[in-house]
């Protein structure tokens, strides 16, 4: 993506202001739509293509969390609030960043380049004709921490748990911690080389040393194989 269609939401007409100046000095986004209605923006949203809105928390009528909440997987947001206590709520419904007022522009461009990376990396690899041609080469992926996103090589990757709104990524020389769901993560990976054993766990076909009964072994880690997961599991790692 080389240009990034984006948007202001602020019930503040000098914070839209302010925005608005910021972005006119980075060549890489263009504003589309900007609104001092929570309301009106929600309309224009559901309407129209949108890469990113800068989102202010605080508004009356719709909070900013409810309307990341409404229009989630139809575009991005980065967050603008004076109130640090949304923080943790913002990424858990996947904020690409965390904006404090009064914002400067130096650190609204390294929010813009987060957002970048997001575009030009990590959508690249949800859409439909990069997951046909790439997904068995693939060699890495990247996951989103508290405020920057790492880079995984996927054969380092042992396992995944799925802890309500976040997972813990275990590879052979640390656990990470992502504020997603699993099922997202899961359909990141190869899945000729991953495969769901649990509702919270999926596993490295290749990294499994044991199996006994209902429990798998890899490393010093006992994972269950689900009731829901078994038929699946051994016509993968027992195929006819």
């Amino acid at each position: 993506m080389e240009i990034i269609r984006c948007m202001v939401v602020d019930d503040k007409p000098l914070a839209v202001d302010i925005l608005k100046d910021y972005i006119a000095k980075i060549s890489d986004l263009t504003l589309i739509f900007s609104s001092t209605n929570p309301m009106e923006a929600l309309e224009y949203v559901m309407k129209n293509e949108v890469d990113l809105i800068f989102l202010d928390i605080q508004m009356p009528q719709l909070n900013g969390l409810q309307l990341m909440k409404i229009v989630q997987g139809k575009t991005k947001v980065i967050l603008t609030t004076a109130y640090a206590e949304f923080a943790i709520d913002g990424f858990e419904n996947d904020a690409i960043d965390y904006l404090l007022k009064p914002i400067s522009f130096e650190r609204f461009y390294k929010s813009v380049q987060k957002a970048q990376h997001y575009f030009n990396v990590v959508a690249t690899k949800s859409r439909p004709e990069a997951n046909t041609t790439n997904i068995k080469d693939q060699e890495f992926i990247f996951v989103k921490t508290e405020y920057k996103l790492i880079k995984i090589n996927i054969d380092d990757i042992l396992y995944i748990e799925g802890l309500q709104n976040y997972i813990s990524i275990y590879t052979k020389n640390e656990k990470i911690i992502s504020l997603q769901n699993i099922k997202r993560m899961e359909e990141q990976l190869p899945n000729h080389k991953f495969i769901r054993v649990h509702k919270s766990y999926v596993v490295a076909i290749n990294k499994i040393e044991s199996i006994e009964r209902s429990r798998l072994y890899i490393g010093n880690a006992t994972i269950p194989l689900g009731d829901t997961y078994r038929d699946h599991f051994y016509k993968i790692i027992e195929p006819k």
